[in-house]
């Protein structure tokens, strides 16, 4: 495939109208004037309201150079004092994307997908480097350095993310990398002080699955002014839930609410999947969070 060009099934935000791209993130739940339709716009924010979680990927290949152009842009991302406390992994084994999509929860697009990244929130680079210095990082085991890589290691694919979007890619984040983070260590070898905090499946849009925008909660739920004000949510949940039961059954999903969903989800224990015993495993990858 020419590196110029991309298939013809493609998804693309190109010539999306602002009124369109809005109309497709908000859908019907949005409160008249909410957003306007008249603020600025270009391009990059076409493509930013345009992204969309893909689950079917076609078998192309990725252009060459198109990995490490996705690195380039991650690093491009903003790092907390340049501290730089992440990793990215690329897994094209296809035992280990199998193994991995089993730990996913049998997530077939890991094996699909041209191109797996698993993103890493990694000290051990740091504490290497103060090993080979023989200094102390007195830091190195406190929740806000912690806190810190996850944030970097989610700044950095975020800024990947938008990068694949402007070359005609599609994406999906795994977050289900934290069922099992012990054993997704293993398969990819990774020292102490290191985990994978989510995978990201890559490559072109399979026109067949279902890839539409999901719609996102109204602005005036979000978006405050001054002071937190909850005052909409009651209105706008209602709307909402009836613009995402739409949504499911448009793609074939299980029809329900996103009230029913959150509370599925964050309801009992089970929902978690193994990442509620993610504080007994991060300390078994050597992390002693304080």
């Amino acid at each position: 495939m020419d590196s110029l060009t991309t298939p013809t099934t493609d998804i693309s935000s190109a010539g999306i109208s602002r009124a369109e791209a809005l109309s497709r993130r908000y859908g019907a739940a949005a409160p008249a004037g909410d957003p306007p339709s008249n603020g600025p716009w270009n391009e990059t924010i076409a493509s930013l309201l345009d992204h969309r979680s893909v689950r079917g990927f076609l078998p192309d290949p990725l252009p060459p150079g198109t990995l490490e152009t996705l690195i380039a842009a991650a690093q491009s991302a903003a790092t907390s004092s340049n501290m730089q406390l992440w990793t990215a992994i690329t897994v094209d084994d296809p035992a280990t994307r199998k193994e991995l999509a089993a730990i996913a929860g049998d997530q077939k697009h890991i094996e699909q997908c041209p191109l797996y990244l698993c993103w890493i929130a990694d000290l051990s680079r740091n504490e290497r480097m103060s090993q080979a210095e023989q200094a102390d990082l007195e830091t190195l085991p406190w929740l806000e350095t912690y806190t810190v890589a996850c944030i970097d290691a989610a700044l950095a694919a975020q800024n990947a993310v938008v990068a694949a979007n402007a070359l005609g890619l599609r994406t999906v984040y795994i977050g289900a990398m934290r069922n099992d983070p012990a054993r997704v260590a293993e398969l990819l070898g990774l020292p102490p002080k290191s985990f994978v905090a989510f995978g990201l499946c890559v490559g072109y849009a399979d026109p067949k699955a279902k890839n539409e925008v999901k719609p996102r909660l109204p602005q005036s739920t979000v978006l405050h002014r001054e002071r937190y004000d909850a005052t909409p949510e009651r209105r706008d949940r209602a709307a909402y839930d009836a613009e995402l039961e739409k949504f499911s059954a448009r793609n074939e999903m299980a029809a329900t609410s996103w009230t029913r969903r959150v509370l599925a989800r964050m309801g009992p224990i089970a929902a978690m999947n193994g990442r509620e015993r993610l504080r007994a495993t991060l300390a078994k990858l050597g992390f002693e969070i304080r």
